[in-house]
C-alpha cells in the first residue's frame, strides 16, 4: 500500500462539481430518523451558537468550525469506502436547504453544485447512483415522488427527507437561511483520505474502524459501575443481567441501549440544560446527550454515587428502566387500548416520550402503577401536541427540548394524584387550547401531518362510534398498497368560485380549512382529479367504512341506523351537502371542531 495521506476539506471543497460513486455491493443509505436527528441538531445548534440577526453574511467567516470526521474514497472512480451515510444525509439537508433559498427569491450557485453538476456533457447528482436519481431530482425540484416499488435506500433518502422538513428548527428563519448555507458550505469540514485502489481503501477503513477496543458509551458506563462494586460474586452478577438487559434493547434497533441510558438520566438525574442564547455552555441535558458515562463519573457524588451500596442501587435502577423502555417501546409500535398514545404520539415522532414517561415513575414501583403513570403522561403528550400545532406552535426538537426538560424536573417521581394534578395544571399554564385556535386553523406544509393524523383519529371515532371497524391504522400507514392522502373537497379552481369569494386569499383560506378536508386512498384521490362536488358525491358515498366521507352525501342518511344513533347520542351535528361553498365549509369546520374538543379535552382523573 503506497503512503496514504489525510486531507482537510470543507464540505464545499469536498463536494463542489465533484463525482463520487458508491459501489453496488457496498450497503444501502440505512439512516432512520434518529440519525438525522442527530445529524440537523448539532449542525444548527453548533451555528446558532455563533450566528446573531445582526450579524453581515460576510461575518459567518469568523465563526467556528464543525468536524464531521473522515471520508475514505478509492480509485479514480471516488468511490466512497467510509462516509456514505454521512454524505448522502448531507446532500439531502443540502437540498433542504436549496429549496428554503428558493423560496425566499434567492439562489446560492455554490450549493447547487455541492449537490447536482455536470461532467462530460452528462448532468447528475454529484453522488452518483443511478436508483436514487428520479427521487433525489424529485427532492431538488420540490416535488412529490411516490416511493412504491422502491428499494430500500430510496425509500430511507425520501422518508429522511421528509424528516428534515420535519425537524429543521425554526430559529433558523428566512433571514438566518442564507448565513447557515454559507456555514454549512464553508464551516463543516472532513478529513479527505483518497487512495488508489479499493484494497488500499479497505485497509484504512478497518485500521480506522477496527484496530483496537473500540467502546460504546454505554458499555464504557458499564465498566466503571462494575468497577465500583465491591463484592466480586455480585459483580459478577450484575454483569451477567446487564448483558442480558442490553441484549433485549439492542433486539428493538440500533442505538436503543445509548438512547434508554440518555432518558433514564436526563429523566431521573439532570439539573440543567444549555440556555437558548449565544455562548451557552453545555450542562447536564446536553452533557448525557454526548459520552453519558464521562458525565456519570464526573457527577457521580452529586447524584448519590458515594460507595458500593449506592452504584448496586444505581445499576439495579438502569435493569428497571431498561425493561419500562422495552415495554414503552412495543406500546410505540403496535397500537394498544391499554396505551394508546404512546403510539400515537411516536407516530408523530415526539422523541421525547421515553424520558417524559421516565420522570414521575420511580425504580421498583409495581408494573401497574408504573402502567397509569405512562399513560397519564402520554396522553398528556397527545394533548400537549395538538395544543400546540392548532395554534401554529412549532414542536421541532431544539423548540420543545427546554420546556420539555424543565417539565421532567417538575414531574420527576411524582405519586399519582400529584402527577394528575400537575399535568392539569401545566395544561392550563400553557395559556392556548384547541378551542381558541380551532377558527384560525388550516392546512399547509407545517400542519399537513398532524392534520392527517387528526382526521384519521377523528374519522376512526366516528366509525366505532357507529358500532363500526375503526381504520385508524390504515389510515396513518406510510407503505400500504392504498396509503391514504388528506383530499380537498373543492379543488383548486379559484375561477369557478369566483362570485363566492372575495380574493384568491379568502378562496385559498376556506379551501384549507378542516370542513373542507378528508382522507381518501390515493388512488381515489388521483381519480378525482379536478372534479367539481357534485361530481364526487357518488365517491364520497362509497368509501366503505369511511364515514366521514360518507356523511357528506344524502344517501348515507338513509337506512343506517347506526349512524342516526350516533348522532342522537353524540350531539354531533352531522348533516348531507347537495352542494358545498364557503358556507357548508363553515359548518363543517364547526362539526369537525366539536368532534376535535371532544377528543383532546383533558381527562388525566377519568384515566384508569
Amino acid at each position: 500500500m503506497r503512503r496514504i495521506e489525510g486531507h482537510e476539506k470543507s464540505l464545499k471543497e469536498l463536494l463542489q462539481n465533484t463525482k463520487y460513486s458508491i459501489h453496488y455491493y457496498q450497503r444501502e443509505y440505512a439512516w432512520q430518523r434518529k440519525q438525522v436527528q442527530e445529524l440537523v441538531d448539532d449542525l444548527t445548534d453548533e451555528f446558532l451558537t455563533y450566528y446573531d440577526p445582526s450579524h453581515e453574511r460576510s461575518d459567518v467567516t469568523n465563526y467556528g468550525v464543525y468536524f464531521m470526521g473522515s471520508v475514505v474514497l478509492a480509485g479514480r472512480e471516488n468511490a466512497i469506502i467510509d462516509g456514505q451515510q454521512r454524505l448522502s444525509s448531507l446532500t439531502l439537508l443540502l437540498i433542504y436547504v436549496r429549496r428554503r433559498l428558493l423560496d425566499i427569491g434567492m439562489t446560492i450557485n455554490k450549493i447547487d453544485q455541492m449537490v447536482y453538476s455536470e461532467s462530460y456533457g452528462k448532468s447528475s447528482f454529484n453522488i452518483s447512483v443511478e436508483e436514487r436519481e428520479d427521487c433525489l431530482r424529485a427532492l431538488f425540484d420540490g416535488k412529490d415522488f411516490d416511493t412504491t416499488g422502491s428499494g430500500e435506500s430510496v425509500v430511507n433518502l425520501h422518508n429522511r427527507y421528509q424528516d428534515i422538513v420535519d425537524l429543521f428548527p425554526e430559529r433558523i428563519d428566512d433571514h438566518a437561511m442564507p448565513y447557515f448555507a454559507d456555514w454549512l458550505a464553508e464551516k463543516v469540514y472532513f478529513i479527505e483520505i483518497p487512495t488508489e485502489t479499493e484494497q488500499d481503501a479497505y485497509k484504512v477503513f478497518v485500521t480506522m474502524n477496527d484496530r483496537g477496543l473500540s467502546l460504546t458509551s454505554a458499555e464504557m458506563l458499564k465498566g466503571y459501575l462494575l468497577s465500583e462494586v465491591s463484592d466480586d460474586k455480585l459483580r459478577e452478577k450484575l454483569n451477567g443481567t446487564w448483558k442480558e438487559k442490553v441484549f433485549a434493547l439492542k433486539e428493538l434497533g440500533n442505538g436503543e441501549e445509548e438512547d434508554c441510558i440518555k432518558a433514564w438520566l436526563r429523566a431521573k438525574y439532570a439539573d440543567s440544560i444549555r440556555e437558548n442564547k449565544k455562548g451557552a455552555e453545555p450542562e447536564d441535558f446536553d452533557l448525557i446527550g454526548g459520552s453519558f458515562h464521562t458525565w456519570v463519573r464526573d457527577s457521580h457524588t452529586r447524584i448519590g454515587l458515594n460507595g458500593s451500596d449506592d452504584y448496586v442501587r444505581f445499576i439495579n435502577e438502569f435493569f428497571y428502566f431498561a425493561d419500562l423502555y422495552s415495554r414503552i417501546k412495543g406500546y410505540e409500535g403496535i397500537l394498544s387500548p391499554d396505551q394508546p398514545f404512546l403510539y400515537y404520539n411516536a407516530a408523530l415522532s415526539f422523541t421525547l416520550q421515553s424520558q417524559l414517561c421516565f420522570a414521575p415513575v420511580r425504580a421498583g414501583e409495581s408494573s401497574e402503577i408504573a402502567r397509569r403513570k405512562l399513560k397519564l403522561v402520554s396522553r398528556f403528550i397527545d394533548l400537549y401536541i395538538y395544543t400546540r400545532v392548532v395554534n401554529y406552535k412549532s414542536l421541532d426538537y431544539s423548540t420543545i427540548k427546554y420546556a420539555m426538560f424543565q417539565l421532567t424536573k417538575r414531574i420527576r417521581g411524582l405519586d399519582l394524584g400529584d402527577l394528575t394534578i400537575q399535568l392539569g395544571k401545566e395544561l392550563d399554564d400553557l395559556g392556548i387550547s384547541i378551542d381558541g385556535g380551532w377558527q384560525d386553523f388550516r392546512l399547509n406544509q407545517y400542519t399537513k401531518k398532524y392534520i392527517k393524523h387528526m382526521l384519521a383519529r377523528v374519522t376512526d371515532y366516528v366509525e366505532r362510534g357507529c358500532g363500526l371497524p375503526g381504520h385508524y391504522l390504515d389510515y396513518v400507514a406510510q407503505r400500504s398498497k392504498r396509503p391514504f392522502e388528506v383530499e380537498h373537497i373543492i379543488t383548486d379552481h379559484y375561477e369557478w368560485y369566483q362570485d363566492e369569494y372575495a380574493s384568491r386569499e379568502e378562496f385559498a383560506s376556506f379551501r384549507n380549512s378542516p370542513g373542507n378536508l378528508l382522507l381518501l386512498d390515493k388512488s381515489t384521490n388521483a381519480s378525482l382529479n379536478d372534479s367539481r362536488y357534485a361530481d364526487k358525491m357518488d365517491t364520497y358515498g362509497s368509501q366503505k367504512g369511511n364515514v366521514l366521507s360518507a356523511a357528506l352525501t344524502p344517501g348515507h342518511y338513509n337506512h343506517n341506523p347506526q349512524f342516526k344513533w350516533f348522532i342522537d347520542k353524540s350531539g354531533f351535528d352531522f348533516k348531507p351537502y347537495e352542494t358545498f361553498g364557503r358556507d357548508q365549509i363553515s359548518e363543517r369546520t364547526e362539526l369537525l371542531g366539536t368532534i376535535v374538543k371532544r377528543l383532546w379535552t383533558p381527562d388525566f382523573e377519568s384515566l384508569d
